[in-house]
């Protein structure tokens, strides 16, 4: 018979490696919980009675803009499925980034809440659901060259290197781009792809981009991203006036050129800032 004995010192030393070890693993592995948890009941199980947009705005027009006349009935299962985040991809991006790196440490019990949080300068991290249904909407495809309007806190912008390395993103707010660029840099994203300027004209020296997501309010599609957007690909922009509900409108550029978009949700964004009539504009 084999001698399964181990030396009481030894035993004891691989006890105390495994407690120190526990602490750090357990946070993390609560944190990992809280995103399957926060994919699962916002993204996968979300229902129509639940919180909605990015501060509690009306149910989506599954037919485009209620707001142009009477819309046809929809059962609250079709709502229900119209809310559902279906992108495997998504879901596993949404799994894999942790939303508490880009959180203010005030507000680190509520990284993974259903809601929008402030990260300071005015500006908001977007609640989780809206990143997703962006991001889905957009559909990046592998090696896709994307346009980021708006780099906030840079989670939306990490969870698009989920897709594609070929991330750009835009900030107006320079400390906001210089506290996103030690985030980003983790996911691949350097000085050149992390860029103080106006995203509302873009970035005409790189483009065209297969996608462009806007990540703030405007009151018209910016001509120049229009411009910058490669015939076949999409942008994801909110619409609409400040401090009321917007549409979050899908843009599609066909291969003559053509534009075409429609609504597809209605959303709370901070606006979007710059452009011809800024202040700072002649």
């Amino acid at each position: 018979m084999k001698n399964w004995s181990v030396p009481i010192q030894t035993l004891l030393f691989a006890i105390a490696g495994l407690a120190s070890a526990l602490p750090a693993a357990a946070q993390e592995d609560d944190r990992a919980a809280e995103r399957a948890g926060m994919v699962q009941e916002q993204l996968i199980n979300r229902r129509s009675s639940s919180p909605r947009g990015s501060s509690g705005a009306p149910p989506p027009s599954l037919f485009g803009d209620a707001s142009r006349g009477s819309m046809p009935m929809v059962s609250s299962r079709d709502l229900d499925e119209h809310l559902r985040i279906q992108n495997g991809k998504v879901l596993d991006a949404m799994r894999s980034v942790p939303r508490h790196w880009f959180v203010p440490a005030n507000m680190q019990r509520d990284a993974y809440a259903d809601r929008p949080l402030p990260i300071g300068y005015g500006q908001t991290i977007s609640q989780p659901y809206i990143v997703a249904l962006m991001t889905e909407l957009l559909d990046p495809k592998p090696g896709a060259k994307i346009l980021e309007v708006g780099t906030g806190s840079g989670y939306q912008a990490a969870i698009l290197t989920k897709f594609t390395p070929n991330v750009y993103t835009m900030e107006i707010v320079e400390p906001l781009q210089k506290q996103a660029l030690p985030r980003l840099q983790k996911f691949g994203l350097g000085p050149e792809r992390v860029i103080n300027g106006d995203g509302y004209f873009g970035l005409e020296k790189i483009g065209p981009f297969d996608g462009i997501i806007v990540t703030a309010a405007a009151d018209h599609i910016p001509p120049p991203l229009l411009q910058q957007l490669r015939p076949g690909a999409r942008m994801i922009i909110p619409i609409g006036p400040v401090h009321a509900t917007q549409r979050l409108v899908m843009v599609e550029k066909d291969a003559g050129g053509k534009v075409r978009s429609r609504s597809v949700h209605p959303v709370n964004f901070v606006p979007l800032t710059g452009g011809p009539r800024a202040p700072d504009k002649k």
